[in-house]
């Protein structure tokens, strides 16, 4: 896994695909219930991931996730209520956003009340505005995040039905080659909603299959990892 450190008190991850116990097309720390996984498995997989931020796998909160900019206050074992990230000031609630190609981004507080988001940034999500959500969740100044493994720019074709309104909401050296930087967009984004200070873990998850899950190398057929993170 791969830790952010973020000032405050917050525990956060970025998970890989590596350290779980899942087979096959998902091996082997797929997050994800609804991917064809083996339930018993993707729950021991989450139990290693709260492992990972000291946090009670019992209390993980999650959304059903549908490329929408629903951002919901979570509540300790919710994990049926649609949307595309949560928030929490609660100490000792663990919250969890999936991905496999599109961003997975946390936010928080660095200073005021401790509170902490995960969002699910695919194209849709980013036009959408769901880091909009996110940030207005958090509410107040001095707000941090970062940006975790998706697909690049090297890897991410698309069409102009993509491409031109992603142009018209952050510029166009957004796309290039009629390939789209999703992170260049995620930043944009960031920044737009106030957020004061950004990092990028800018990892390709197509290009590297050891590592990670990727919609778009591996098909219908793929785990998903994500950020986890707790305000401790």
């Amino acid at each position: 896994m791969i830790e952010w450190e973020v000032p405050g008190p917050y525990r956060v991850a970025f998970t890989t695909r590596r350290g779980g116990v899942s087979t096959g097309p998902y091996a082997s720390l797929n997050l994800a219930r609804s991917s064809g996984d083996v339930a018993e498995r993707v729950a021991e997989n989450r139990r290693r991931a709260c492992g990972a931020v000291e946090a009670d796998a019992e209390l993980l909160a999650l959304t059903r996730q549908r490329h929408t900019a629903t951002v919901r206050e979570a509540r300790a074992g919710a994990r049926s209520a649609t949307g595309d990230g949560s928030w929490t000031a609660e100490s000792g609630l663990p919250i969890l956003a999936l991905a496999a190609d599109c961003v997975p981004i946390v936010l928080a507080r660095a200073d005021g009340r401790p509170t902490l988001a995960v969002l699910h940034a695919g194209w849709r999500g980013l036009l959408a505005g769901i880091v909009d959500a996110g940030a207005a969740a958090l509410g107040g100044s001095g707000i941090v995040a970062a940006l975790g493994p998706s697909i690049g720019p090297c890897c991410y074709e698309v069409g102009s039905d993509v491409a031109e309104p992603f142009q018209v909401r952050f510029g166009k050296s957004v796309v290039s080659g009629g390939r789209l930087d999703l992170w260049a967009s995620a930043e944009r984004a960031l920044r737009l909603a106030g957020v004061s200070r950004v990092e990028r873990l800018a990892v390709c998850t197509a290009c590297h299959p050891g590592l990670f899950f990727s919609h778009r190398r591996d098909g219908a057929v793929h785990g998903a990892q994500g950020v986890i993170g707790v305000v401790c």
